[in-house]
């Protein structure tokens, strides 16, 4: 299995429309301080599987060369997880996606016209994929129904949060542990906080709680040092990061 990390950037991308931070200015120079919106790529050798499809979702398939993937999984329905689902017109119809009912709802009401193949899904109970196995389990980003996925092949095992804080639902603790990576929402270095998300300092602490083997950092905001200096002190993703499993 191999794993791209497409976009790690939060709700406005880094930079930051209008910003001349450190960070922002790092990311205008095309340094790693550069971010995407959130989306991330699953591959095994039957097919490809996207986690979210971000705003910037034309310009990461283009890079990462893909014309058609294997399905769309929807962890909630924020605009920076859905939105770029629409640049799949006039490229490929009727693309397979999966989400809770309520997400599905909310998101096909928007981009209706490209008829994608719905495929409700429950939490905490498995579908294959590709050769992959997918388990969406309940995370705590209010007040939107969120998931996170898990994707297993043969043993090795892969966590995507989604975007949450660090109060996850124990039966959703329990599916997780002892991850061979996890990739973990942390919208802020540790001196901020928000209800909604994790930030640096929450994220490893659920790292080393759940025992992750390996983790790394994403949907991550512009408030970070440039890249560079901050992936001194945290383990930080970065746009078109790839990972094999």
């Amino acid at each position: 299995m191999k794993v791209t990390l497409l976009g790690t950037g939060d709700a406005i991308g880094t930079p930051k429309i209008g910003c001349k931070c450190p960070t922002c200015l790092d990311a205008l120079q095309g340094g790693l301080s550069r971010r995407m919106r959130f989306s991330v790529l699953l591959e095994s050798d039957q097919g490809k599987v996207l986690v979210d499809t971000s705003p910037d979702l034309r310009w990461q398939l283009l890079k990462k060369d893909i014309a058609q993937v294997d399905g769309v999984i929807w962890t909630h329905a924020h605009y920076d997880h859905y939105a770029g689902f629409g640049d799949f017109h006039r490229v490929q119809s009727h693309v397979p996606v999966y989400a809770l009912k309520g997400t599905m709802d909310y998101i096909l009401h928007y981009i209706y016209f490209l008829r994608p193949q719905r495929n409700d899904v429950r939490a905490m109970e498995p579908f294959d994929l590709v050769g992959l196995e997918f388990t969406l389990f309940n995370v705590n980003h209010p007040p939107t129904e969120t998931v996170g996925v898990m994707v297993r092949e043969g043993s090795k095992r892969v966590v995507i949060t989604s975007d949450t804080n660090l109060d996850i639902p124990q039966p959703s603790l329990d599916l997780i542990k002892d991850a061979d990576l996890l990739l973990a929402d942390a919208i802020m270095p540790p001196e901020y906080r928000l209800n909604k998300h994790m930030n640096a300092e929450e994220a490893i602490m659920l790292a080393e709680r759940l025992n992750a083997r390996q983790v790394w950092l994403t949907h991550l905001s512009h408030l970070f040092p440039p890249h560079a200096e901050a992936a001194k002190r945290w383990p930080l993703g970065h746009d078109m990061m790839e990972i094999d499993l």
